[in-house]
């Protein structure tokens, strides 16, 4: 029986979610005690929040969000800059066959929470939700 490859926008393996936490813990311990000599990465706090592998392990998409999401950009570049440095340390640390490649990302699920939030609290929804009493109920049940 032929193995079937899985798509890109299938659920992800087993695999694929253990390396990529394995790779979040290791980035963010790699990120929390300086190893990175680097002014903009000194100035923050940054979150990992989540890694994506690729099917193939090869390369890891990277979702970071510095603390009070300031300077976004400016992290971004400087987590780029450092890319082979952090691609070399993680081959270290997590025994693979291959070091993936690194691709740093900003997490905008923090965004689609907050707005999800405010819909939830907004008066509108409120209103829908409330409990509706019936013109025909005078109580005589």
């Amino acid at each position: 029986m032929p193995r079937t490859r899985q798509s890109s926008h299938s659920t992800p393996s087993q695999r694929m979610l253990r390396v990529a936490e394995l790779l979040r813990h290791s980035i963010a311990q790699f990120l929390s005690r300086g190893h990175i000599s680097d002014p903009i990465l000194d100035a923050h706090t940054i979150t990992v929040s989540r890694v994506q592998m690729s099917p193939d392990l090869k390369l890891a998409t990277i979702y970071v969000m510095p603390l009070g999401g300031k300077d976004e950009e400016s992290i971004l570049t400087a987590l780029d800059r450092h890319k082979r440095f952090i691609r070399g340390e993680i081959a270290k640390e997590i025994n693979l066959k291959f070091a993936p490649e690194v691709r740093f990302r900003i997490d905008d699920s923090f965004d689609a929470v907050s707005r999800i939030d405010a819909l939830l609290n907004s008066d509108r929804v409120k209103r829908d939700l409330a409990p509706k009493k019936d013109p025909q109920d005078n109580g005589s049940n």
